[in-house]
This record gives structure tokens, sequence and C-alpha cells, in this order.
């Protein structure tokens, strides 16, 4: 049984802490919050313990830790655990400055702990599909790309301030998706947006509206287009094109249902949100952080995939307000 602390008692963080009461392999002990009365609400519906401080946690017989708070204290969780021999699954990103994400890489390093960070995506069986199509060579070879991400509704603007952006807060999950997929690296990104939504967005420095180019170590281009606001529900897509064929992770409807009648096709629609669509991801990667605890070899998004798709996201914020197609620096831990 793989004993769980939990830091964080909001929507996400109440997320992570259903899949591992539900997992029969995992156990939640301890619940951590900055807010008290949440820390409480949730450890008592859990079955778990609050806990006082981090401290409590790092000196605690836990043997992982779930890091589902704010932005802002990722990094020194990161760290904490790194030194308390703590494995990790931590939501993206890291961190919102790059230097401190680069810090936490090098601590972790030499360390042997096993770091998940929450690029859930990878864990949805359509996603998983067009991957293997393409890492088999099923499509021959890669040459073009096209990652969809269309939101429902803008986050509330008190939440855009402090997300980092677009790019580092929703886009990040598609330049993961794409290195992925593709096995590779892009080396240039362009990027182009505006607030076409809502313009306190734009008044906020953000864009809500967005297209990214990326063009990948081997030549082949992957083109990512982004909306906070899609008025038809969550829609998110992958296209592949290779030298001999096509593989696609189509839009997911809520059911595979159409109604034939003499004038039209009606069928079922989309997810009423992103979290609606990609639910199950969360569980499949908790457990894939729990095998891989218990020894088995498991693949599962890294600290230092979390890096490159963070050095991608900066990359293209400077592309945004550059005007210009920007090199990607790579940067590796000593």
């Amino acid at each position: 049984m793989i004993k769980f602390a939990l830091f964080g008692a909001g929507f996400i963080g109440t997320i992570h802490g259903n899949n591992i009461a539900a997992n029969p392999r995992a156990k939640l002990e301890y619940v951590y919050d900055v807010s008290a009365d949440a820390a409480k609400q949730a450890a008592a519906r859990l079955g778990a313990k609050v806990a006082s401080s981090p401290e409590e946690i790092w000196a605690s017989n836990v043997d992982a830790v779930l890091i589902a708070s704010s932005t802002n204290t990722h990094a020194d969780l990161l760290s904490g655990a790194i030194k308390a021999k703590k494995a990790v699954y931590c939501e993206k990103p890291i961190d919102l400055n790059i230097d401190r994400v680069k810090a936490v890489v090098q601590e972790a390093y030499q360390a042997q702990t096993p770091i998940l960070i929450g690029f859930s995506r990878r864990f949805d069986p359509n996603h998983l599909g067009v991957r293997e199509a393409v890492q088999n060579g099923d499509i021959g070879k890669l040459e073009m790309m096209h990652l969809t991400s269309r939101g429902p509704q803008p986050p509330p603007i008190s939440y855009v301030k402090v997300s980092g952006g677009q790019f580092r807060d929703q886009t990040i999950h598609f330049f993961d998706l794409a290195r992925w997929i593709a096995g590779e690296d892009p080396v240039e990104v362009y990027a182009t947006g505006a607030a076409l939504v809502d313009p306190a967005i734009g008044e906020a420095g953000d864009v809500d509206t967005s297209m990214l180019i990326l063009t990948m170590a081997s030549g082949a281009l992957c083109h990512i287009d982004n909306s906070r606001r899609s008025n038809y529900g969550y829609d998110e897509r992958i296209e592949v094109f290779g030298s001999n064929g096509m593989v696609q992770s189509e839009r997911k409807r809520t059911r595979d249902v159409a109604l034939y009648t003499d004038t039209k096709i009606v069928s079922d629609g989309l997810h009423s949100g992103w979290f609606e669509r990609m639910e199950p991801t969360f569980a499949l990667a908790l457990d894939a952080l729990v095998r891989t605890i218990e020894g088995q070899q498991i693949p599962y998004p890294n600290l230092m995939d979390g890096l490159r798709a963070q050095m991608i996201a900066e990359a293209a914020v400077e592309s945004l307000h550059s005007h210009q197609p920007v090199k990607i620096a790579y940067w590796q831990p000593d």
C-alpha cells in the first residue's frame, strides 16, 4: 500500500484526493492546505489526518506526495520532497520562474526519486493511440501535426493574472503532447495571438486566441491553435500527417450516438469543459506513479519533460511579443 500526502484541498486537489482514495494500492495519510478549514473538510471526507505543516509530512512515513496547491508553492514543495526522498506527483507548471525550475531540476538530477509532472493527457487512450501509430511507423515519416485546444469559457481574470499566460497555462499541455507524439523536440517556435474573447484578458497582458508553429528537429511542422472560448463545448483533437498516411485523435463526444432522420443527422455534443473530457486521465496518471513506486517500469511525464515543455512556452511568449520566430534553447542539468 503506497501512502500519500496531499498538498492542496481546492478543486484539483479534491480530484486527486478522490483518486488516491479510489486506488486499491494507495492510501491517503495526510492533507495539508493553507486553509485549515479546507484541509479539515478534505481529511474528514477521505479518512486522512490534517498535517500542521509541510515539515510534518517530510518527517512522516508517507511514500509519496501529491502537489496540487497553488503554482507559487510547487517548487518549494518539490524541493522538500526531494530532500525527504518522497516520490512526487506535481501539477504543472513547476514554477513560473524558469530559473527556479532549473534549480529544482538540478536538485532532483542526482536523486533516485520518481517525479511525475501532471501532463495527464499522455494517458488518454486516444492520444496514446496516435503516439503509438507514429512511433510504430504506421503513417511513415512524420511531416505535419495539428493540435487543437478550445476551452468552453475563459477563466476568471484573477486567475489569468497569476497563471503565467495562455502558453504557460493552457498550451503547455500541447507542447508536451507534440514532443511526446513526435519523439523529438521542437527547435523553433513562431507564435501569434490576440484577445478576441475578453478584452480584460488583453488588458492583463495575455491572449485568449492564438496560433503557433513549431519546427521539429527533423523539419516536421506542428501547428497548435488555442481558444479560451468555444460555445459548443470543449474541443480537443490531434491530427498527425505522414508520408504514408494520417492518424487522428478526434473530438470526443459525451456519447457516440447519432440520430438519423430524413433531413438531418443529430449527434451528441462535446463535453462541457476540459475536466469532463480529461477526468479519467488523472486516475491513470496516479496509477502510473503508484506502479512505478512499486517497482514496475511504467512510462510517465517526468521532471525533465516538465522543464522542456516550459522552455518551449518561454520561447513562445518571446515570439508572441517580438513577432518573430524564436530558436528554443534547451538546458540540461550538470
